[in-house]
């Protein structure tokens, strides 16, 4: 069902099916970043993917993804974005070194429903302090967000919570805003976009049947960004580092319901205070 402003209301079946495709993803992030180390391609990470994928009887939610607008196909199941890369890293013949900080953002389909999620992994354990800082920085905002849904009645709300942790993490991050939070459901990308800054009770309303996907872009440095000519591979402006977390999150009559975490969000949450309903 569609309700205000386009946006798609799910049943309680509807929810359930996501949770299997957010199942998928969150066991193939898991698998990649079990992979990251020193000496791997970032190409080697998509075939990781496409394992867990052809495992359980999946789509990638990625693969050729823009073609339907006339825009360069993106060509992998997963986008690896290493160091100064924001988003959108196309996986190819790029060498993983200690000290690197890699996003990894995979999307999944399930009987037509998607789930979509991110995670930073660090490689070896000699990153730099402040890069490693920035991965936990960013980290803690995803879940500070995820966690406001929980009582959020505005999309503002959640992007507010999000601001508010990086603006108290204890040094300077820059919030990328051209990469924004979204909706999700039968299609990867939907209303309404959840900005990771701006005000509380702002924005669209927020009701049970809803599900978002929640994921702030933090930088080391400047939060602007530059396309490069592949037309996806997105960088900072000045070269700085960056992170990138993400979970999709429902929205139910009882809760919320984390559905790219393997406990529904439940470890995270209570630390925040908040349970979860999960339907099954």
């Amino acid at each position: 069902m569609v309700g205000q402003r386009g946006i798609e209301v799910k049943t309680t079946e509807q929810i359930q099916a996501m949770r299997k495709a957010g199942l998928v993803v969150a066991e193939a992030l898991i698998a990649m970043g079990e992979a990251v180390r020193a000496g791997v391609r970032t190409a080697d990470l998509d075939a990781v993917a496409r394992t867990v994928l052809a495992d359980n009887g999946a789509v990638s939610s990625f693969l050729n993804y823009g073609a339907q607008w006339g825009i360069a196909p993106y060509p992998a199941t997963v986008c690896i974005s290493v160091n100064e890369v924001v988003v959108h890293g196309i996986p190819g013949d790029r060498v993983l070194a200690d000290g690197d900080i890699v996003s990894v953002d995979f999307g999944a389909i399930v009987d037509g429903w998607h789930g979509d999620a991110a995670r930073t992994f660090i490689v070896g354990g000699r990153t730099d302090p402040e890069a490693a800082d920035l991965v936990e920085i960013t980290r803690k905002a995803m879940w500070d967000g995820v966690a406001a849904v929980a009582t959020a009645k505005r999309v503002g709300d959640i992007s507010g919570a999000i601001q508010a942790s990086a603006d108290h993490c204890g040094r300077r991050v820059g919030i990328v805003r051209e990469y924004t939070g979204h909706g999700i459901g039968s299609a990867m990308h939907q209303n309404p976009d959840v900005p990771n800054f701006g005000y509380a009770r702002r924005g669209p309303r927020l009701s049970a049947g809803m599900c978002l996907a929640i994921e702030p872009i933090f930088t080391l440095g400047s939060p602007g960004t530059v396309e490069l000519d592949d037309e996806w591979t997105a960088v900072t402006d000045d070269g700085s580092w960056a992170a990138h977390w993400e979970n999709t999150v429902a929205i139910t009559q009882d809760g919320i319901w984390v559905l790219t975490e393997l406990d529904g969000g439940r470890a995270e949450l209570a630390a925040r205070g908040v349970v979860i309903d999960e339907l099954g």
